[in-house]
């Protein structure tokens, strides 16, 4: 096809974010500044931010046959976005006291919002695998980024190991539905050959084993034994990265394959989807309760949340994006801000991050402003009402109501009574008496500057989440423009 100015306008975002990273890394390659690098990056993604407005009036518009650029791919770009600026204001303050090589970070993780961006934007097979990789690749080496710290290391190797698995059975499921279809496209994916019965387990066996692949990456049960591991390990910036960026990206993917490729319309395949829900809200709430360790809870609540949503895949009617879209606005802005505290309360860089729930015991009295922030978030992971989680709960039930998934919404309603439980703990836990104001794990300078910019920015979250749960309908006015017009 022929590229016009409208096709590279509507290619702006990526074409910015390439081109921030090949400045940080030629300003490594020249002279190493940790400052200048995150500068560089901060600014690269503010600039794909703005781009995205004067991609709005464009959209939709076909740029190459594998990718689509419509309101449902802004939507997420602009997520992604902010999500990943806000894990480099994080990770600025977070690796400034590391004795290493900090640069090299950025460069990972310009490269894996290029790759969600291009994921979001994909209705063909080739861009989804593209996009997939590109987005995994880098997370490995964040992921193990702490090297010299076993921890980390372990979680990089492991999620390297496992996401390689994920991608054969995706390629393996992709190659079966080219083999019966002869399409890689999403809207033709299978068109031709879905209701015959000659082509069906064929079909059922290719699009099953994609699902695994999204599934691990999705951190859905039982393809999660991963996540705790990696999340604890990780640095703490990274593992806000992961919990948002990738999971947006794959979740935005998923739905738009589901809403759009008829093989997706198999019974069988909502049967086992449905299955994978409704374990993962189990599963995910009974081990978080066991937790000690904040960030191996939070990993197993994020399992549980995707399983919430998930039930919105199995779902699939008019209500399903607008569902997808408020849920993982509201997901994003509370995992962020939780992460955020765990970060700013572990910098600079003294080994393992402080996580486990005992240095957490009266962190009001020595951080209030902190403990006020995830005493919100806590409510907000809870559904409590006027917070923003509890409008992204609601819609999800309202979806598996309209859709007759009673047991689903069973699943989501004892999920969220289990996970009441767990997250009050935690609450708690920071306005108790501190017995040990002394613990050497604790980084509790809170007037070094390089703290400032991630303490506003998880109050800001904090307000946005209050926000969002009080006065919604802007929010669901967003979401539901970019959203119409899919599927």
């Amino acid at each position: 096809m022929n590229m016009t100015l409208s096709h590279l306008i509507a290619l702006l975002p990526l074409v910015i974010v390439c081109v921030t990273v090949i400045v940080v890394m030629l300003g490594i390659a020249w002279r190493r500044h940790h400052f200048v690098s995150a500068t560089i990056t901060t600014v690269g993604l503010n600039l794909a931010l703005l781009s995205l407005l004067a991609v709005l009036p464009l959209a939709p518009i076909r740029v190459t046959p594998i990718l689509l650029i419509d309101h449902y791919a802004l939507l997420y770009m602009a997520l992604m976005l902010i999500a990943a600026l806000a894990a480099t204001t994080l990770a600025h303050a977070y690796l400034e006291g590391f004795d290493d090589q900090k640069e090299e970070y950025y460069l990972l993780l310009g490269c894996s919002v290029l790759g969600g961006m291009t994921l979001v934007a994909s209705d063909h097979l080739l861009s989804l695998f593209f996009g997939l990789e590109l987005l995994s690749v880098p997370l490995y080496g964040m992921a193990a980024y702490a090297y010299r710290t076993r921890p980390s290391l372990e979680s990089g190797i492991k999620y390297m190991v496992l996401s390689a698995a994920a991608s054969a059975f995706l390629l393996f499921g992709m190659a079966l539905l080219y083999a019966e279809s002869g399409s890689l496209s999403f809207s033709a994916l299978g068109a031709s050959l879905y209701g015959d019965s000659a082509h069906q387990s064929w079909l059922s066996m290719g699009i099953g084993m994609m699902v695994i692949a999204m599934a691990f990456k999705l951190s859905l049960v039982p393809f999660h034994l991963w996540t705790a591991d990696v999340y604890e390990g990780a640095p703490a910036p990274v593992s806000a990265f992961l919990a948002t960026v990738s999971k947006v990206a794959v979740f935005a993917l998923l739905m738009r394959l589901f809403m759009t490729a008829p093989v997706t319309g198999l019974a069988s395949l909502h049967v086992v989807v449905s299955i994978i829900a409704f374990l993962s809200m189990l599963v995910g709430n009974l081990m978080a309760l066991r937790q000690d360790n904040i960030k191996r809870l939070l990993g197993y609540s994020s399992i549980a949340h995707l399983g919430y949503l998930l039930t919105v895949v199995v779902a699939s009617d008019d209500m399903a994006l607008l569902t997808t879209g408020v849920y993982l606005i509201t997901y994003v802005a509370t995992t962020l801000a939780t992460f955020g505290v765990v970060a700013l309360i572990s910098s600079p860089w003294r080994g393992s991050d402080v996580a486990s729930l005992k240095y957490y015991r009266g962190l009001f009295w020595r951080r209030p402003y902190l403990a006020a922030v995830m005493t919100v978030m806590m409510l907000s992971l809870a559904g409590i009402p006027m917070t923003a989680g509890f409008i992204g709960k609601f819609y999800v039930i309202a979806t598996g109501v309209e859709a007759g998934l009673w047991w689903l919404v069973a699943g989501v309603i004892i999920g969220s009574a289990l996970g009441l439980y767990y997250y009050l703990r935690v609450m708690v836990m920071l306005y108790l008496h501190d017995d040990d104001p002394g613990g050497e794990q604790r980084y509790d300078a809170a007037n070094d500057w390089v703290q400032r910019a991630g303490g506003i920015m998880v109050i800001l979250l904090a307000l946005a989440v209050l926000a969002l749960g009080i006065y919604p309908q802007p929010m669901l006015q967003l979401v539901d423009a970019a959203t119409m017009a899919v599927g």
